[in-house]
């Protein structure tokens, strides 16, 4: 039988809306599409490479509890509903997954909330244990 299990960060979203940051199927881990909120003070910084900064330590930290990291990724999306504030985020992105190296796509639509400027999704393949 394969392992599922539900990672959360905290985060109130995951409760109203129903749904986990992270699940991990077997040696996959999804994580769902995580903002620049910092979940334990639960505020958002004006400045993109600031919330892509976040978003990063979020998915990290989902990645962690999953027996994970992010040398693990192999998927990467990113959501940003002005498209010309990705370039500005590349320094943190190459500093992130300059390792992994994972495939990659970049949409650009509306988020949740207009304080959103960056939204990251990611699936990773966890190591053989």
């Amino acid at each position: 039988m394969t392992e599922r299990r539900l990672i959360s960060s905290g985060s109130p979203f995951e409760e109203q809306i129903g749904y986990s940051r992270a699940v991990v199927a077997g040696d996959w881990v999804f994580v769902s599409g995580t903002t620049g909120y910092d979940y334990r003070s639960m505020t958002i910084s004006d400045d993109v490479v600031e919330q892509a900064e976040q978003c990063l330590r979020n998915i990290q930290a989902a990645l962690e509890q999953a027996g994970a990291s992010l040398d693990d990724v192999v998927r990467v999306t990113y959501v940003l509903p002005d498209a010309s504030l990705f370039e500005p985020c590349w320094p943190v992105l190459r500093r992130y997954f300059g390792r992994a190296r994972p495939t990659a796509m970049m949409i650009s639509a509306g988020l949740l909330d207009p304080r959103m400027k960056i939204e990251i999704e990611v699936t990773a393949l966890r190591p053989q244990r």
